[in-house]
């Protein structure tokens, strides 16, 4: 607070802080950050996450193993490994609920990875070898024994749960109506 004899000493001496701007010291301009990289899709995380996982899995075997070095094998021994944290009743043959769609009490038998979890882990690491420079000829996701797997799986899981695996139709496009009525080609669209 201004004392008395101060009061109003700025104004009468003519004190021009108020009327003419102070210079600014001259400043570099600050680097602006990089912005930030857009958010990653559900798919794109959920396929980092995947492969960081199967990465360390590789890592933790004794020896280690390294990604160049994975097989088909590595990948079945990572499969069933995961089932420990599977959230599907599948019944044994022994089962009295084996094959029933909606069983009426509790067993004890062992929760697994679904097959569609499975299927859909399996694709998107197959996709992840690749962008971490893995060869498209030399991916191990891709490999026959893969499939195989994955099928047995599916089909077990379906007799255990007495729900039959149904493959999608594909839909045709746009067929032609004969003049019969029954749907058939253009001919046009043939090769010649």
């Amino acid at each position: 607070m201004a004392s008395p004899s101060n009061k109003g000493k700025g104004i009468a001496e003519g004190s021009s802080s108020q009327s003419q701007p102070k210079p600014q010291p001259q400043t570099q301009p600050q680097p602006q950050p990089p912005p930030n990289p857009p958010a990653l899709s559900r798919y794109e995380s959920q396929k980092r996450r995947d492969w960081n996982t199967f990465c360390q899995y590789l890592r933790n075997q004794q020896p280690p193993v390294h990604i160049s070095q994975c097989g088909s094998n590595h990948i079945l021994d990572f499969l069933q490994y995961l089932d420990q944290f599977g959230k599907t009743k599948v019944h044994v043959h022994g089962c009295v609920f084996f094959g029933q769609v909606e069983p009426a009490g509790q067993c004890n038998c062992p929760l697994k990875q679904a097959w569609g979890s499975l299927d859909a882990l399996i694709g998107r690491l197959r996709a992840a070898y690749e962008e971490n420079g893995g060869l498209p000829e030399r991916n191990p996701f891709a490999g026959g024994g893969i499939r195989v797997f994955l099928r047995e799986v599916r089909d077990s899981q379906a007799k255990a749960r007495g729900v039959p695996y149904k493959k999608r139709k594909k839909k045709k496009r746009n067929p032609m109506k004969s003049g019969d009525g029954t749907t058939g080609t253009s001919s046009s669209n043939l090769p010649s």
